[in-house]
């Protein structure tokens, strides 16, 4: 039965991607915490920051990859296990190149979990088109932590290694449809730079609190610095600590012109 109902979703993504394709529409799949499916108007599928297996927030469904269909790429915020978890292994299992902070890939790399060959090389302000020249990935900054902590099957121990430093990433559509993962991060005042330079049509946006801002200061920096078309929390209710409420974050956003969408994971929306 498990893998009937894997079959069936997988089957459905397939098909999903080739609607959008031809509707030539986005469509963004949230699976929980900061985790997403984006298939590309011209029906590529781009997974950030996939914690699915273990993440209590994921639909049943999407723990297993086969429903997610073929992705082509994996893009990683920082080494957090919330946010890079499944990222090595959906990666080999799609063969597709894996980009996160250079100093996690290089980690990744010395321990084996990611092959050198799909271990993408940027930095911040870099930008990339791994999976052809009309889909561009921007990296730029984020404020948090970036530790990755890895239990050696060796010795039994859990051990920290480099991280890289956290980033944010802007995913530029064949369309010219331009989304912001903000990651992880706290406040800073280069958002409006990035809202500037980059433009983004969509954010999605952390808004937890403890570790991340929280619905008021995301509704600041959304409102005041970032001026999206649309915004979508995420990051918050997978633990008591991410106390925000996505009710807050648009009350906070209320005669902005920002519209607010707010979906269930396991929810699909179109842009």
């Amino acid at each position: 039965m498990r893998l009937m109902t894997s079959l069936v979703a997988a089957a459905a993504a397939l098909l999903c991607s080739s609607a959008m394709a031809q509707a030539g529409k986005t469509e963004v799949l949230w699976l929980g915490q900061a985790a997403f499916k984006i298939t590309t108007p011209g029906g590529k599928v781009i997974v950030v920051d996939p914690w699915l297996k273990t993440n209590p927030k994921t639909p049943a469904a999407f723990k297993d990859y086969a429903a997610l269909g073929k992705v082509d790429l994996v893009l990683v915020t920082h080494a957090h296990f919330d946010h890079v978890a499944d990222a090595p292994e959906l990666a080999k299992a799609n063969k597709a190149m894996m980009f996160a902070p250079a100093g996690l890939n290089a980690t990744l790399n010395a321990l084996g979990l990611l092959p050198p060959e799909q271990a993408g090389r940027m930095n911040k302000s870099g930008i990339a088109t791994p999976i052809g020249a009309d889909i561009k990935i921007h990296m730029v900054r984020a404020e948090h932590s970036s530790e990755f902590n890895y239990k050696n099957p060796t010795t039994g121990k859990d051990e920290v290694h480099p991280g890289g430093e956290p980033v944010g990433w802007i995913i530029e559509l064949e369309n010219g449809f331009k989304i912001y993962h903000m990651g992880d991060t706290g406040l800073f005042g280069d958002m409006r730079l990035i809202g500037e330079l980059y433009k983004p049509d969509l954010v999605l946006l952390p808004i937890g609190g403890n570790f991340t801002i929280n619905a008021n200061l995301g509704a600041l920096a959304v409102r005041d610095m970032i001026k999206p078309k649309y915004a979508l929390p995420m990051h918050y209710g997978t633990f008591p600590v991410l106390a925000g409420k996505p009710e807050d974050f648009a009350k906070g956003m209320e005669g902005s012109g920002v519209r607010v969408v707010v979906p269930q994971p396991g929810d699909a929306v179109t842009f």
